[in-house]
């Protein structure tokens, strides 16, 4: 009798010993491994960097810079620089600007400044620059377009910090998508403010004197707008390469096996 039981509480012990293996090796299956969480990682590091140039982009104001022409006998002249949310006026001192200019600027310059933010986020009205009017239609479409792209990169962020904290893997080919529509989303605002800037210096009233003539040149917030958009692009392009299977690398590429 003591036999029987002995053997049954053997039996019972190895059933729960391979009951617990198969859980265990089922949650290692479900898992990430070490390579594929670095692989992971190392992307979200380029798409962190994009980000960061993305919110800096989307939040300064010096997407492109209006010169006028400096005039003769005058000892200021006015430039300004302006983004998707506001507007800088500012007059500089001839002396400043670099002799073989022949408009002012750039705006960098120390000056007299009078920033403000454009009025039809709020009561709809546009905004005056250098006697020329926007198109607030434009400007309002560059803006949203921007905001959905920020908001497309948060929730990739998100999908995939899931990924890594909780292990569910099938977020990750939403990430890569999330990541891809936001640098294209970017990408569709800077060529809507483009649009908007060519709208705003043919703005010019012709009730009003003539307006100064003027250029344009894009400044650094524009070009981290473009790096941006770049780099959150490939960083799409990894996150979704990383949810292929790894079958057709391997049989493009087959691991050689050790020689004798």
């Amino acid at each position: 009798k003591m036999m029987w039981s002995n053997f049954f509480m053997q039996e019972e012990d190895r059933r729960r010993a391979a009951v617990g293996r198969r859980r265990a090796q089922g949650q290692q299956n479900l898992g990430l491994t070490p390579e594929r969480e670095g692989k992971i990682k190392l992307v979200l590091l380029l798409a962190t960097v994009g980000a960061t140039l993305a919110v800096l982009s989307v939040g300064t104001e010096f997407w492109v810079e209006l010169n006028t022409y400096k005039t003769n006998g005058s000892a200021v002249c006015e430039a300004a620089h302006m983004g998707l949310w506001k507007v800088c006026v500012k007059r500089l001192w001839q002396a400043d600007v670099p002799a073989g200019r022949e408009t002012c600027g750039p705006a960098e310059l120390p000056g007299e400044a009078n920033c403000t933010y454009f009025k039809f986020f709020t009561t709809g009205e546009n905004a005056r620059i250098f006697q020329r009017t926007t198109k607030k239609e434009v400007n309002l479409a560059a803006a949203v377009i921007a905001v959905l792209s920020l908001t497309a990169m948060a929730l990739g962020c998100l999908c995939v910090i899931m990924v890594l904290s909780k292990g569910a893997e099938f977020l990750l080919r939403l990430g890569a998508v999330c990541f891809g529509l936001s640098g294209l989303l970017l990408f569709v605002s800077l060529e809507v403010f483009r649009h908007s800037v060519r709208a705003l210096l043919q703005g010019a009233s012709p009730e009003t004197p003539s307006a100064p003539r003027l250029t344009y040149e894009y400044s650094w917030s524009l070009g981290c707008g473009v790096g941006a958009g770049l780099i959150l692009l490939l960083g799409g392009i990894c996150f979704l390469l990383l949810t292929l299977p790894s079958w057709p690398w391997g049989s493009l590429c087959p691991k050689r096996g050790p020689t004798t």
